[in-house]
């Protein structure tokens, strides 16, 4: 981990003002204020001046430092290694998973979850002509070097890509209506992400609307690495950050006048926001989005990534998992690019429990769904349970649970 900050680092110091990611945003965003070409030259000559005599100066100091401790890093990858690291590791899994399982409980949900979709895969994959005697990560890894199922690295790849995704957000936002009272006013927008951050970013990630509606969500894909695009693993990727998942979500709530402005923001419960998400992949596979199976592979490759994310956090940081052994578990049991899976498993060493969230909000999301058309029969409507789930901003697990209680109490009193 330090080589890397070292690395980024060093190339944060040798940008030219040209180039530097710093100087292209703001004068990207500048361009489009109303000012005239000579404040904007000022502005952008300001800049340069701060970058030279106050950014890049300080930036030379973390580097010098960062190099000159690297010999006393921790060999370590997990938080166990630290001062009381494993009390903090449980308090890290209670805030972002809203609950009091133990790191065990967890490791073991996060093994049955892997053994059931694993499972399906299997059936899915056999069903389609692949080999029966090779395992699912085994065989996905294969799908991912298919020229059939990758684009060609062409000058253009990354337009294509993106008008493909929003192709894709698209026809979700027109096919999931049917299961929500309401859907959101905001639009949602697709964006390649920076090319100097695309080494170190996740294949893809959301950002919310501005409240005044000014801006529309964006939601970035990392289009650096060919093999982290397969065709398969779209759709699911769209469902997740845009529509069905965190567009709709965080711009339901941002628009919820009802909600005071604290709750609108909502203080990022992480197992109900990315709990959400995860449910709303399978939400829409229900919903008939993804009728071709390598469409389904591609939302059970996101599933099982998501449960081997309960094994491989609570492997690094309670028992103590080097990176390389839950790099390894990861690639195996979910196909997933090398690149993907070194950057996945560096962002749980810096981030202990945050990976636990989605399994363990979506776990709970359809536990209630369940209880709810068990109790309500006839009387269940998927409407009204996902209202009972949005309408009150980004809550804990426990308050969604309490909601979801009161909507099946009112189904139950009328007639």
């Amino acid at each position: 981990m330090y080589a890397h900050l070292i690395k980024q680092l060093n190339e944060l110091i040798n940008y030219s003002f040209e180039e530097h990611p710093l100087y292209t945003q703001f004068i990207k965003k500048a361009a489009l204020l109303n000012i005239t070409d000579d404040e904007l030259a000022s502005l952008g000559s300001d800049l340069k001046s701060s970058i030279e005599k106050s950014v890049t100066p300080g930036f030379v100091l973390l580097r010098d430092f960062m190099v000159s401790t690297r010999d006393s890093a921790n060999p370590h990858h997990g938080i166990w290694s630290q001062p009381n690291g494993d009390e903090f590791y449980k308090l890290q899994i209670r805030s972002y998973t809203t609950t009091n399982y133990s790191p065990e409980k967890i490791h073991n949900i996060g093994l049955s979850e892997v053994a059931r979709i694993s499972s399906r895969m299997k059936e899915i994959l056999v069903s389609l002509g692949y080999d029966a005697n090779k395992t699912p990560g085994t065989l996905m890894n294969e799908l991912n070097e298919d020229p059939s199922l990758l684009y060609e690295d062409t000058a253009d790849r990354k337009e294509i890509v993106v008008q493909d995704y929003m192709d894709m957000v698209t026809e979700a936002t027109e096919g999931i209506k049917g299961y929500f009272h309401t859907m959101p006013k905001a639009p949602v927008t697709v964006i390649a992400a920076p090319e100097y951050s695309e080494k170190t970013s996740p294949g893809g990630w959301y950002q919310a609307p501005a409240l005044d509606g000014s801006r529309p969500g964006a939601f970035y894909v990392n289009l650096y690495d060919i093999k982290q695009t397969p065709k398969y693993s779209m759709k699911t990727l769209a469902y997740h950050e845009a529509t069905p998942g965190h567009h709709h979500q965080i711009a339901h709530s941002l628009e919820n006048e009802e909600l005071t402005l604290y709750r609108r923001f909502g203080y990022q419960t992480s197992a109900f926001s990315e709990g959400w998400a995860l449910y709303s992949e399978q939400l829409a596979l229900e919903a008939g989005l993804a009728p071709d199976p390598y469409d389904e592979l591609g939302i059970l490759q996101s599933e099982i990534f998501r449960a081997v994310r309960l094994v491989v956090d609570t492997g690094l940081h309670y028992k103590k998992w080097t990176r390389e052994e839950a790099i390894d578990y990861m690639k195996a049991k979910t196909g997933m690019s090398d690149t993907e899976c070194r950057v996945e498993i560096e962002r749980y060493i810096v981030w202990p429990g945050q990976a636990l969230s989605y399994k363990v909000g979506m776990i709970k999301i359809l536990e209630l769904r369940e209880k709810a058309m068990d109790a309500l029969g006839d009387r269940f409507n998927i409407k009204d349970f996902h209202s009972a789930v949005l309408d009150n901003g980004n809550p804990p697990l426990f308050i969604v649970e309490k909601m979801v209680d009161e909507m099946i109490a009112k189904g139950l009193e009328t007639n």
